[in-house]
């Protein structure tokens, strides 16, 4: 089940970068979203933590 939800995790992540333009704000917010998706599942409930990786590696990369 685990795995699963990693797939789906990735998938997403995938999924939704190719609608992100180049914006940082939306790279940001984007990657919060997966971020905490990801901490929610994968870490027991650290969404919080999740959402603020996620923002930061969203808005370093391009």
């Amino acid at each position: 089940m685990r795995s699963l939800v990693a797939l789906m995790v990735a998938s997403s992540t995938f999924g939704l970068s190719g609608c992100v333009g180049d914006r940082t704000l939306d790279r940001a917010v984007v990657g919060a979203a997966i971020g905490c998706a990801a901490g929610e599942v994968l870490v027991d409930g650290r969404c919080v933590e999740g959402a603020i990786v996620g923002a930061g590696v969203g808005v370093l990369t391009k």
